[in-house]
């Protein structure tokens, strides 16, 4: 019987921050996953690339990711916003001495920092490959039992298994969700033009066109991520073009902007939906990440709502055990549960009435469209909110995310 503080299911990008965290801080921790590592960190397992905003960036680099990710990232110095090829945009662009709105990395990266330091943290330990087949919960404590029949106990369970989370399942936590009968293909690209850390977000009636800018890679090429959405019923013929028209059409979409576009990944997909939990808290439990909240990737917030997380919790539960209590707590709990319930349900808000009012089609909504983006574009007060939000800075911020120990 393995005695923790903390046990977290799920090994993510987010569970696996959480695991670090905790163990920077003195708090001992059990992170429970049954995906092979070696598999997960090989080439070709996710072609996908996260922005990491400003905030969340600051965290990684204060428990040691960071110094595992130098040089793998391309910073976003502006986010330019615009309704199609409209010539009137929104362009989010911080002072030089703010820094860079983020920075893009690809996941595969992000996994081989994360699991690189999680390997080498005092206090954590990974249970990977291991699948619970047994979990109880009650006042007294979490005992897990798992499928070869170790059994590991501890204080509080972290549900951090993503969108499907059966932990959250098992607790009777009701969510809102619904699909956005939209697919998001996903592909990374070369192109002729260099990208000039410009992140772009081209809005069209039929789905969000992103650019996401990566740094060159080691042949001098300039390469970007694609996160392209497209209509559910319309997905198995653009994923079956041929790569010749599949470039010819994103070149299209972009105006010409970064001139010939060459495919150099794999091409993905995945649905498109909105969930967002009821509460995020039970007796002895809280939830992290997509199992919390899973929304629209429309302004690329998905893995930094689930680091601001990971920021509260952490400081809720460093906090909480320096006066003595448990790190099961209800007090505990029920502090995580406000600080976090709004914020991420504000942000979840905010994307899907984007989605719907960029997919309103005709002139006169396209029209609105682009009136408000230029009075945004002059409103200095409205356009700094704008830009704090994507940089992870509303709100009231954890230490972490300033990139502070607790």
């Amino acid at each position: 019987m393995e005695r923790q503080d903390v046990i977290i299911l799920g090994g993510g990008l987010v569970g696996l921050t959480l695991g670090i965290a905790l163990a920077r801080h003195g708090i001992r921790a059990a992170v429970i996953d049954p995906a092979d590592p070696d598999k997960v960190l090989a080439s070709g397992f996710d072609g996908r690339a996260s922005a990491v905003a400003s905030a969340p960036w600051r965290m990684l680099d204060a428990i040691g990711v960071g110094a595992h990710l130098q040089g793998r990232g391309c910073p976003i110095d502006a986010i330019r916003v615009q309704d199609g090829l409209s010539p009137e945009s929104l362009i989010f662009e911080p002072s030089a001495d703010d820094g860079a709105l983020g920075h893009m990395f690809e996941n595969r990266d992000l996994r081989i920092a994360l699991d690189t330091t999680a390997r080498a943290a005092d206090g954590l330990t990974l249970l990977r490959p291991a699948r619970p087949v047994d979990v109880h919960r009650d006042l007294d404590g979490v005992r897990v039992t798992l499928a070869d029949g170790r059994e590991v106990e501890g204080s509080l369970l972290i549900g951090a298994e993503g969108r499907q989370s059966p932990t959250r399942e098992a607790a009777g936590i009701t969510c809102a969700r619904w699909s956005y009968d939209h697919v998001a293909m996903i592909a990374s690209i070369a192109h002729e033009k260099p990208h000039g850390n410009v992140a772009y977000e081209i809005f069209y009636t039929t789905g969000p066109f992103a650019i996401l800018p990566l740094v060159d890679d080691a042949e001098g090429r300039h390469r970007s991520a694609l996160v392209w959405t497209v209509d559910k019923k319309h997905a198995p013929a653009m994923l079956g073009l041929p790569d010749r028209a599949y470039q010819a059409e994103a070149e299209k979409r972009m105006g010409g902007m970064l001139g010939k576009v060459s495919l150099i990944s794999p091409r993905s997909s995945y649905p498109l939906g909105f969930h967002h939990a009821a509460r995020i808290t039970d007796t002895r439990l809280a939830l992290v990440g997509d199992a919390a909240h899973g929304i629209h990737p429309i302004a690329g917030q998905g893995v930094n709502l689930g680091y601001r997380d990971v920021a509260a919790l952490t400081e809720v539960l460093v906090e909480g055990m320096r006066l003595g209590l448990d790190p099961g707590d209800a007090q505990l709990l029920a502090r995580y549960q406000r600080w976090r319930s709004l914020d991420s349900f504000m942000v979840a808000a905010s994307t899907d009435g984007l989605t719907r009012l960029f997919g309103i089609p005709g002139r006169t909504a396209r029209t609105v469209r682009r009136i408000g983006l230029g009075a945004v574009q002059r409103l200095g007060p409205l356009k700094g909110r704008f830009m704090a939000e994507a940089r992870g800075e509303t709100g009231k911020l954890p230490r972490l995310l300033q990139g502070m120990a607790i």
